[in-house]
């Protein structure tokens, strides 16, 4: 009987449980406190821990990589680049593009904000990784988490656990990192600057705008044509108001059942012996860097801008220019309010917010075909 009991305990997940395994189960259930307790990105932080827990549980066969199981199989949607783009479409099904219409000068601090996309890049070779998992890791810096997914899925998937915790993980805490950058490189007078309402734009613009973008992107970036492609259609659909349930679909069914399969199966990539190294710091450390960078690029800008227009731009909308839809345009908003409780900065804020989602997707684009 005592050798039954002694069998049963070294088959048990207790018996071989190591410190490894034990710190990784430790980090997914902080990233699940601050998902349900802290509401950081609840939708795609849930997911993505309790996918990481799974698969840091011993004997239980449960990572993305193990051939044969559930997750495995779901993960071939990561693997495939099938994921990403439908993610794409539920955020242009849900986006109003509006405001980088009414604003098409927003489109520069846009890209200005993907500059820590090429400073990480630049960053990552220096420390000795390969062109293409320097190219996975700059995309963090564009704070688009389907984007550096799908990126990192096609040049270095033997990174793709570390960079997905990286990328969603900064996209949660927008709302820290953020405000003290803004902060620090503005004064109190631009903080306070009022713009002035955005133009009404008319219907029809809004319908020629995503066919229009998909023919120019496509046509010079045919790399990024997945994303941009699939994020415009999601737009054309809503714009057009002659299909709502498929606006519903995409916005709602489809978007919530691939961020479940997207989030649990990238989450199970992160195993102790994939994360726990010092590569997975350096790509942590280089993602903030490349993060910060570019909500830095984005108010410095608006503040070169400024020096050349009459219509002064208020240099908190540049910080908007990262990816991170629309939580940067709400801490645009928000830290502009604390400033001049009369401000409403978040519909200019959008029109950066919604070009540095298109950027960010070019920039993924043009490094697929450089070192695709």
């Amino acid at each position: 009987m005592l050798d039954m009991i002694v069998d049963f305990f070294r088959s048990s997940g207790i018996y071989a449980l190591d410190l490894r395994s034990a710190i990784m189960i430790a980090v997914a259930c902080v990233l699940l406190y601050l998902a349900i307790k802290k509401e950081f990105e609840p939708y795609l932080l849930i997911p993505i821990a309790f996918g990481m827990l799974l698969a840091n549980l011993p004997l239980g066969q449960l990572s993305s990589y193990d051939e044969g199981g559930l997750l495995y199989y779901l993960y071939q949607g990561v693997s495939l680049g099938i994921y990403p783009p439908l993610i794409f479409l539920g955020v242009g099904a849900s986006t109003d593009f509006g405001p980088l219409i009414a604003n098409p000068k927003s489109m520069i601090l846009g890209a200005a904000a993907q500059f820590g996309i090429f400073f990480a890049f630049l960053g990552a070779l220096a420390l000795g990784f390969t062109p293409q998992e320097a190219a996975s890791i700059g995309i963090i810096g564009g704070a688009d988490g389907p984007t550096a997914l799908y990126l990192t899925a096609e040049l270095a998937e033997h990174l793709l656990g570390s960079i997905a915790i990286a990328a969603y993980s900064y996209m949660a805490l927008v709302p820290v990192i953020q405000p003290p950058i803004m902060k620090l490189l503005t004064t109190e007078k631009e903080r306070k600057i009022e713009m002035k309402n955005v133009r009404v734009v008319s219907k029809t613009e809004k319908i020629l705008f995503p066919i229009v973008v998909t023919i120019i992107v496509c046509l010079i970036v045919p790399s990024a044509a997945p994303l941009i492609g699939m994020l415009m259609f999601g737009n054309l659909i809503k714009e057009a108001g002659v299909v709502p349930h498929l606006i519903t679909a995409a916005k709602d069914t489809i978007m919530y059942v691939v961020t479940i399969f997207l989030g649990v199966t990238v989450g199970a990539t992160a195993s102790s012996e994939r994360f726990l190294n010092a590569q997975t710091l350096g790509i942590l450390a280089l993602g903030l860097i490349a993060f910060a960078i570019g909500t830095a690029f984005g108010v410095i800008f608006a503040k070169i801008m400024n020096a050349f227009s009459k219509e002064q731009i208020n240099p908190l909308i540049g910080s908007a220019g990262v990816s991170a839809v629309p939580m940067a345009a709400r801490v645009s908003q928000k830290v502009g309010q604390q400033y001049n409780p009369g401000n409403f900065l978040l519909m200019h804020a959008m029109g950066p917010n919604v070009a540095g989602v298109i950027g960010s997707a070019v920039a993924a684009g043009l490094l697929l075909n450089f070192f695709g």
